[in-house]
């Protein structure tokens, strides 16, 4: 793997499996081969018995700034998860296909690993690398964490894993994507979008703290508390969300595709200025 690193902790740290995303030098973008070997190591990591946590991180100064815009790459050489093929087809065709197994198929698949997974975050985390947080169990983040989705700015509805009303609560998701405002740490964790907030030179070893206090836990009975709260979210509706969401994020496509000749309105692509902070006693 070149652009995700896997490890087995070892010592007091048995039956814990890091992930590192490694492309610190376009802060963790994700290209289609990064998340085919993000794929892979979560593939590892449930295949080994032995694992009963799995601990998502990154290297470099922040977590991911989404999906790699400028990657290209054609879907030949991947061993493709999922069955809804033709990513070569022209028209929303291809691109519908093309996200549905790299974007919204992957998430569906590491949300449901059948193990606990934690997202260790720090820095920026934009857009895809929201997907990435939340498809984990728990999140930690450092207190100079940054959220943000932006893709409404881009003429899109929001990201491919739609889950903002579910992490955020109805009224804060319709802000945080009408405005593209980015939030931090303590405003996520208020929310109930992060578990935990620790100071950035704590978040490694908090995380892995938390991590051993669940690995000494039944795998099995791990498993299924985690499949029980998912099929309880399942149950209210979520899946099905996701879905609709989709097929609208598709719909935007199809839209900036005939207006602009690109999927994104191109005006978007930038990132939007930073929030200003609130003076003291002003409501945030």
């Amino acid at each position: 793997m070149n652009t995700v690193r896997y490890e087995l902790l070892e010592g007091d740290d048995t039956g814990i499996a890091r992930i590192m995303l490694n492309r610190p030098e376009v802060r963790n973008a994700q290209s289609v081969a990064m998340t085919y070997e993000l794929n892979a190591a979560f593939d590892t990591a449930a295949a080994d018995d032995n694992v009963k946590v799995v601990i998502l991180a990154a290297e470099g100064p922040h977590f991911s700034a989404g999906h790699d815009m400028r990657d290209r790459a054609v879907m030949d050489g991947h061993d493709t998860v999922g069955t809804w093929c033709g990513f070569d087809l022209p028209g929303g065709e291809g691109l519908f296909a093309r996200e549905e197994e790299v974007y919204l198929g992957m998430c569906r698949r590491w949300r449901d690993l059948p193990k606990p997974t934690i997202a260790q975050v720090h820095g920026r985390c934009i857009a895809g690398g929201l997907m990435l947080a939340w498809v984990c169990d728990l999140i930690v983040a450092s207190d100079d964490a940054r959220f943000v989705d932006p893709v409404v700015s881009m003429g899109v509805n929001g990201v491919e894993w739609f889950v903002h009303p579910w992490e955020l609560g109805a009224r804060k998701a319709k802000e945080h994507l009408f405005t593209a405002d980015e939030w931090d740490a303590a405003e996520a964790h208020r929310l109930g979008m992060v578990n935990h907030v620790v100071p950035r030179a704590e978040l490694e070893t908090f995380t892995l703290a938390l991590a051993r206090r669940i690995a000494t836990k039944p795998s099995f009975a791990l498993k299924l508390a985690k499949l029980s709260v998912n099929q309880t979210l399942d149950a209210m509706g979520q899946r099905v969300a996701i879905e609709g969401a989709f097929g609208l994020h598709h719909v935007a496509h199809s839209h900036n595709q005939l207006r602009f000749g690109m999927p994104v309105d191109p005006s978007g692509l930038a990132l939007p200025p930073r929030r200003p902070r609130p003076s003291s006693g002003e409501a945030i």
